[in-house]
């Protein structure tokens, strides 16, 4: 790939931009990563893995940016990296950052903001990373400065492989209270697949590697013996590229001087190319009011209102159909369809009313 995709080199040689389909994008920001000092040298590391691997879609138009230049305080550097980021998207160019700290996401989020649009997060990742409400912005508060960010924009937020003895039971309330999703690494590890409908209902994927086990991610200063194995993080990742939904992707955490022999900055690499092997096979495959692509499948369950399920005739993507909810507020019209697995089917036709289905239901009441 280093010898296929345009690399920022020089600086009188800034890549064209028009027609770009990826753009690979550096942050060296380690001063919001807590307890990780060095995770900036990461993102070299990452791309030196990466140029070796093979380049398999000469269709796409893909860019490396080089690295967001770091400011003197991090708000310097966060604001740079928004306007970067705000003219990719403003381009439909789809930013994946190898970042250093996780904070990187509340960025991401406020990108969002000018859009008018509510939006999906989904991270993978072993906490939760709520902290207080006073602490100051950092990869273990990211998500509470998301939460209370004003105007909010936020419509859901997914948690993917939390480990419970890292998580407060406070806080596992806390996204309970809030209609945010939250799965537990056991949940996912014995289904991978039903991580698929997860990602995709994410406008921005946040991926924290010290999810990955230590065996296969030693390159993270709290590694733990438990989380995904490589294939499963190259699976999601996969995942987030077939994703028509996602508009950007981060990869967090990875420092260099806990790696052995670079074996996380290859298992990232590896992340990066099935983020755009997924991405060169996407189809618009969601719902609209007119689709005539879908099989209809309604469910009664007891006198309650009827699920309406969808299934895609071609990909076999399945969806929940809430477009009875009728709102004035025509922010949540994209909100009206939510993925959800063949195993989400099967529940209702059991009889039982899935979790997702009542969650949504809430939240767009």
């Amino acid at each position: 790939m280093g010898e296929t995709i345009t690399i920022y080199r020089n600086a009188d040689e800034f890549p064209n931009l028009e027609g770009v389909d990826l753009a690979l994008i550096g942050v060296k920001e380690e001063r919001g990563a807590i307890d990780n000092k060095g995770c900036a040298d990461g993102v070299d590391y990452v791309r030196k893995a990466l140029y070796q691997l093979f380049d398999h879609w000469p269709q796409l138009n893909i860019v490396d940016m080089g690295n967001v230049k770091i400011g003197k305080e991090p708000n310097d550097t966060y604001f740079a990296f928004n306007q970067v980021l705000t003219e990719l998207m403003k381009n439909k160019i789809v930013p994946i950052v190898i970042g250093a700290g996780q904070d990187l996401t509340y960025t991401m989020y406020q990108v969002y903001e000018p859009t008018g649009k509510l939006i999906n997060i989904t991270a993978v990742d072993a906490l939760f990373d709520i902290g207080n409400d006073q602490d100051p912005l950092s990869s273990h508060s990211y998500l509470s400065h998301i939460i209370l960010h004003q105007p909010n924009f936020l419509f859901n937020f997914t948690n993917i492989g939390y480990q419970s003895y890292y998580v407060d039971a406070e806080n596992i309330e806390l996204m309970k209270q809030l209609l945010f999703d939250a799965y537990r690494l056991g949940s996912v590890k014995s289904n991978i697949e039903l991580t698929e409908p997860l990602i995709r209902n994410a406008n921005l994927l946040s991926f924290d590697i010290s999810s990955v086990r230590a065996a296969d991610a030693p390159g993270v200063k709290n590694a733990s013996p438990n989380g995904f194995n490589g294939e499963e993080a190259c699976r999601m990742a996969r995942y987030a590229g077939l994703s028509y939904k996602l508009s950007s992707i981060g990869f967090f955490e990875y420092n260099p001087h806990y790696d052995i022999n670079s074996r996380t900055a290859n298992l990232i690499a590896e992340m990066i190319w099935y983020f755009i092997e997924g991405f060169s096979n996407r189809q618009d495959d969601s719902p609209t009011v007119d689709s005539t692509d879908f099989m209809r499948y309604n469910v009664q369950i007891g006198d309650s209102q009827d699920i309406v399920f969808l299934c895609h005739k071609i990909t076999g993507k399945w969806w929940m159909d809430l477009s009875f909810l009728h709102s004035d507020d025509k922010r949540f019209e994209r909100h009206h369809y939510i993925p959800c697995s063949k195993e989400d089917y099967d529940q209702a036709m059991r009889n039982e009313l899935p979790d997702k289905w009542w969650q949504f239901y809430q939240k767009l009441m």
